[in-house]
């Protein structure tokens, strides 16, 4: 048997050992998600180089594919706190079939995921898109249809590692895969090196190269790493295990459709933004944008507080789960504390990095992103407390209670307040994104409260279930 690198002996220290395994844990996977940030960033950025027109496509053809991604990592995510159940509890054979039933999921949301992006015409017809602009988007979404399956295979092992503790190596190939990613897309779009003059289409090609790259690169260090040997992954992919893959859809599917709500709600904002004008737009786009990379850091300590509380879920050590889904709800909430008083100090600063704060036509854009930035900083401290309970939640496996609560917070109360409160009230920019602040922190209070409620459960139960064998020490 493997055994697990947090055995009994190892939450002996308490609440600072569980800090620093927190803390350990969850800056690569932090960094992580922002050199991914910085991806997209660069996409943006080089697609500017084509032209105005080319930039809207491509953000058009960008969102669709990223909307699409969202929903296929967070379906595949469901292996994570599986894996770290398994790896908690000791149970090393159970870790190769939840991997390989993942690669099965992943080929099966690919197939009709593919078909849409290599056929995208009639889609975005049916969401009211103008016929030039979607002739300009359909080549870029057919060449990067092909990267959408090594994303989520990618995605499938990066859950494993990290459901193991050991996710340095994914952020290593993903700081690698910026720079090729920059440097495919240059050459593909303008045709350097030898290589055809692609266009908006040598985007989606870079893309498409950089999954497939990142995939195999993650595949052969698994493979390779003497650590994940033991595990002899992906020597049974040949077998399809009905009653797990059902398991992990059950779990999955939850988790990739609360994505999907949180994803829609931020989409439907930034709708109800250009409605509001083009002021309000360019506001909230620089406001949104920040408080996007501030927002990795509390995603990736919700990501470490998901093994972590997995783990010990794996262990039946429902109090050391306990303490793990607090420490990750304390490192989140004081990170971004920090962030809301930046955001309260310095706002002038951190819209010059988007706009020159000088230029006398931009006042008015400043003016209401100073605004927006100042109710940023209540919006960043419940969103970034609503992922990490969310993230304990599924180490604990419960997904489907969390999706209908978040859900409802999102668009039950944060949409229709933003609604009501920009345009009946007439607060504009700033009653939009009270509105925002108002269904996150929903989310935040039902999503803390159903942790502390379910993982108190279990702990009385267990205390009874030993109780009655004159175990109680054990507790």
């Amino acid at each position: 048997m493997i055994l697990p690198i947090w055995s009994a002996r190892s939450h002996q220290g308490g609440w600072s050992a569980e800090i620093i395994q927190c803390l350990g844990l969850a800056l690569p996977l932090a960094l992580t998600q922002v050199a991914q940030a910085a991806t997209n960033f660069v996409d943006t950025a080089m697609l500017g180089m084509l032209g105005s027109s080319q930039l809207a496509a491509g953000g058009l053809g960008s969102m669709l594919f990223m909307f699409l991604w969202i929903l296929g990592i967070n379906v595949v995510g469901a292996i994570n706190p599986l894996i770290a159940a398994a790896y908690g509890a000791g149970r090393s054979q159970a870790i190769a079939p939840l991997v390989e039933q993942g690669v099965w999921l992943a080929f099966f949301l690919s197939l009709p995921i593919t078909g849409i992006l290599l056929h995208p015409a009639p889609f975005l017809q049916h969401l009211g898109q103008e016929p030039q602009l979607i002739q300009q988007v359909v080549p870029y979404l057919q060449s990067i249809a092909w990267g959408y399956f090594p994303a989520l295979l990618f995605a499938v092992q990066r859950n494993f590692v990290s459901a193991l503790s050991q996710p340095r190596s994914v952020l290593m190939i993903m700081v690698v895969a910026v720079g090729v990613n920059a440097i495919a897309n240059y050459g593909l779009m303008f045709g350097r090196w030898g290589l055809p003059a692609l266009g908006i289409a040598g985007v989606g090609w870079a893309s498409t190269i950089t999954y497939w790259s990142m995939a195999i690169a993650l595949t052969i260090y698994v493979l390779a790493q003497p650590a994940f040997q033991p595990y002899q992954l992906f020597t049974s992919l040949y077998r399809f295990r009905l009653q797990l893959f059902k398991q992990i859809v059950a779990l999955g599917l939850p988790m990739g459709a609360l994505a999907l709500f949180e994803a829609g709600l931020f989409t439907a904002a930034t709708v109800l933004a250009a409605q509001l004008g083009v002021t309000v737009l360019a506001a909230h786009q620089i406001a949104l944008q920040t408080v996007a990379l501030t927002f990795m850091v509390p995603l990736g300590i919700s990501y470490a507080t998901t093994v972590r509380v997995g783990q010990y879920w794996g262990q039946r050590n429902l109090m050391a789960a306990r303490r793990a889904g607090y420490v990750g709800l304390g490192l989140g909430a004081g990170f971004m504390s920090l962030m809301a008083i930046a955001l309260l100090l310095i706002p002038r600063s951190i819209i010059s990095l988007y706009l020159d704060i000088g230029n006398p036509e931009n006042q008015a854009v400043v003016q209401q992103a100073i605004a927006l930035l100042a109710v940023g900083g209540m919006f960043q401290l419940v969103d970034g407390i609503q992922v990490i309970a969310g993230g304990a939640l599924k180490g604990l496996q419960d997904t489907k209670v969390p999706m209908m609560m978040a859900g409802t917070a999102y668009w039950g109360v944060g949409l229709p307040v933003s609604y009501f409160v920009a345009f009946r009230w007439g607060w504009g920019g700033v009653g939009l994104w009270l509105g925002l602040a108002s269904g996150l922190a929903i989310a935040a209070l039902c999503l803390t409260g159903r942790f502390h409620h379910q993982i108190t459960q279990h702990i009385v139960n267990q205390k009874k279930v030993l109780r009655e064998k004159n175990l109680d020490h054990l507790v």
